[in-house]
């Protein structure tokens, strides 16, 4: 046994939470990292980020503080934006491995297992894996109308196992993702531009940096068993919200495409796929709209033509400054 005992190698994993704003959830959150099982060899240190919140969250993480069974440091930082914590957060560990959750979201019993397991080698350079939903309200029923959407409130159910890239579908999700510190020294840390915050919408600094690390030809996997309970609040589960949430996410698309365009065929500076699924949408949006039994359908027809309509404004008018300047 003492043999088997000095063979286990050491991984050691930092461990980022950005918050703002919601001392409660992350309570919860913290709470559920510090309730998973820890597997041989793996050292973790927890470095949460107050995103320069205005509640009490400074002194909720000294209560976690004192009763925290691993290394848990405080961090401040003022300038606001998801990725601007996520980046403080990722400076100041060392750990070989980095590791994100947000503050909305509670871990399962096995996270730090299977981060574990997936870094035990060292061919695999990133994972990201499921986020199931915590409902604050019944989901409504047009949610499940068409696979897909409910990305939209940061939910993703189980998919198979699989290399991340390749396909226009992102697999890597900021909020449950563990990625080796080695990766951001190659590729840089999450865009500062595309992140999320309190003055902004857009956000798709998760997607820039998948496509940054597979550009490179890094190793990444999806894996479905390393899960998160993500809490999903009453008021996104509203058309008003998935309407705005899709023209911003094609807003941040359009921002980044002004530097890298995707693989695809082009009409008019637009991707044509993207102009397609909105015409299909409209087309088939009369048929299914008087017809109550196809309402999610009706509303699924709409979003397209949200994200087209977003991915023009971000590509050819949006000024980014604007959002950024007094940060």
């Amino acid at each position: 046994m003492e043999t088997q005992l000095r063979e286990v190698r050491t991984v050691k994993l930092d461990v980022v939470v950005p918050t703002y704003n919601r001392s409660q959830m992350l309570s919860a959150a913290i709470s559920s990292l510090l309730r998973a099982p820890m597997p041989l060899g793996l050292e973790v240190t927890l470095w949460i980020v107050d995103n320069n919140s205005s509640d009490d969250t400074e002194s909720v993480v000294h209560q976690i503080q004192a009763k925290a069974v691993f290394p848990c440091f405080y961090i401040k930082e003022t300038t606001q934006g998801s990725s601007q914590a996520r980046n403080a957060g990722i400076s100041a560990g060392n750990g070989e491995i980095v590791g994100f959750i947000d503050d909305d979201e509670e871990v399962d019993e096995n996270w730090f297992k299977v981060v574990a397991r997936e870094f035990a080698g060292k061919g695999t350079q990133f994972i990201a894996g499921a986020c199931l939903p915590d409902w604050d309200a019944p989901a409504p029923a047009w949610l499940f109308a068409v696979p897909g959407y409910q990305a939209t409130i940061g939910v993703q159910v189980p998919l198979p196992r699989s290399p991340i890239g390749g396909n226009n579908q992102t697999l890597f999700w900021g909020g449950n993702a563990a990625v080796r510190r080695s990766v951001f020294e190659c590729v840089g840390l999450f865009s500062t531009i595309l992140g999320r915050s309190a003055k902004s919408l857009l956000g798709a600094e998760d997607k820039d940096l998948e496509a940054r690390m597979v550009s490179l030809g890094l190793h990444g996997i999806y894996v479905p068993d390393m899960i998160i309970y993500h809490h999903v609040p009453a008021y996104r589960l509203t058309h008003g919200y998935f309407r705005r949430n899709n023209f911003w996410a094609g807003v941040s698309q359009g921002v980044m495409d002004r530097d890298s365009r995707a693989p695809v065929r082009y009409m008019l500076g637009i991707p044509r796929y993207r102009i397609g699924n909105a015409l299909k949408g409209l087309a088939s949006l009369a048929r299914h709209l008087f017809c109550a039994r196809e309402e999610g359908l009706a509303f699924a027809d709409e979003l397209p033509s949200w994200q087209l309509l977003g991915f023009i404004y971000g590509k050819h008018f949006i000024r980014i400054e604007r959002y950024y300047s007094k940060q």
